[in-house]
């Protein structure tokens, strides 16, 4: 089987998309008679072919770009040798470039991975995202399945017609994580550290995190605790992030990583009492590190989003805020750093759900089994 996956960002870029087509890629690298090429943008616009952990990734140079958007035509003749397209949705200007590759050629299957609506774009990207919404259309009719990580997301999502039109042609597959890498660390020696985690970019292309909205929430925490946020990315608005915690006079609690690499990423997981997902809005449609800080044993705290709220049971792993809220935030907060019990108890049930619902090797299988049942209509 030869499965071609193609998604407008990668790492070591950070993001939800790039990083489920990652460890989809690692999972099917390891399957017998499987190849897994992945196609993305080259960040310095020059093509790269690299061989990661068992399968290649071909950094296209673009001949338009603008944003995590990019046109690649070079995918009309590079395509037709595969079993499996997947398209990791939304792509736009290369979504287009599929579609008319598959109005001329039956295979390669179509698997489309529609992960979330796209809102609050400047107007130029706006404009050269129609194509795009235009000739949606027609690529649902060219896919064979379309994949989702959870229908409480599609059901209220830009495409609900489709869905609710043909339910069959659609597939519920959550994000997974490594059990092994992401696990519970030891207990911290300090009671009285409260770390209060956050990872996610901090680039305006992840504008939707909330970090602002965060910051807010934790300038009204009680100053006599020993609470400290800790705040994992980097990006352009980074400066103002930093800029507004000094503003509101809480600079020396917080303290800004940037990026980390694997390790130390677990080990910032693995020394927090609560990660929390302030996002604002419907480009936040899962959130991958709920799962990594779950993994770790940590209880969470996110946006009551459609999608975002499916991960975690509100009032057993962690709890749901009202998006934009800062107070309701930092009163979800504020409850858990004055009950360590039920904190405790929360990250015990977090790591628990996880082992149960979130093993990425099982979430590897069934994608496995998905693909074959493609290639059997």
């Amino acid at each position: 089987m030869k499965i071609a996956q193609i998604v407008c960002v990668f790492p070591p870029y950070a993001g939800g998309i790039g990083r489920s087509a990652w460890e989809f890629s690692r999972f099917l690298a390891k399957e017998r008679e499987v190849e897994v090429i992945v196609y993305t943008p080259a960040y310095n616009n020059k093509d790269v072919l690299e061989n990661i952990e068992g399968f290649k990734v071909r950094r296209l140079k673009s001949w338009l770009k603008y944003g995590n958007g990019a046109f690649l035509p070079q995918l009309l003749w590079e395509l037709k040798n595969y079993d499996i397209v997947h398209l990791h949705y939304p792509f736009f200007g290369t979504a287009e470039v599929v579609s008319f590759f598959k109005l001329f050629f039956k295979k390669p299957k179509l698997v489309l991975h529609y992960h979330m609506d796209v809102i609050g774009l400047p107007p130029l990207v706006r404009l050269l995202s129609l194509p795009s919404k235009l000739m949606f259309k027609l690529l649902f009719r060219q896919a064979s399945i379309v994949l989702c990580s959870s229908f409480d997301y599609i059901k209220t999502s830009q495409i609900k017609k489709y869905y609710y039109s043909e339910k069959e042609k659609f597939k519920e597959l959550p994000f997974g994580v490594d059990l092994d890498i992401f696990r519970p660390g030891e207990e911290l020696n300090n009671k009285d550290d409260f770390n209060i985690l956050f990872v996610g970019g901090l680039d305006r292309a992840h504008y939707f995190k909330g970090v602002d909205v965060l910051l807010r929430a934790a300038a009204m925490l009680p100053q006599d605790k020993g609470w400290r946020l800790i705040i994992v990315g980097d990006g352009d608005l980074r400066k103002e992030y930093e800029r507004q915690a000094a503003r509101l006079g809480i600079s020396k609690r917080i303290i800004f990583l940037g990026k980390l690499n694997q390790k130390e990423l677990v080990d910032a997981y693995q020394k927090a009492k609560v990660f929390v997902l302030p996002s604002i809005n419907k480009n936040e449609a899962f959130g991958i590190v709920l799962l990594e800080a779950m993994a770790c044993g940590v209880p969470v705290i996110a946006s009551d989003l459609a999608g975002v709220r499916s991960v975690f049971r509100n009032g057993r792993e962690g709890f749901l805020t009202r998006p934009e809220n800062y107070k309701d935030l930092k009163d979800k907060i504020e409850f858990l750093l004055n009950n360590p019990l039920k904190q405790k108890q929360m990250a015990d049930n977090a790591r628990k759900l996880v082992c149960e619902k979130y093993n990425k090797e099982n979430i590897g299988k069934n994608l496995l089994k998905i693909y074959e049942s493609v290639l059997n209509k």
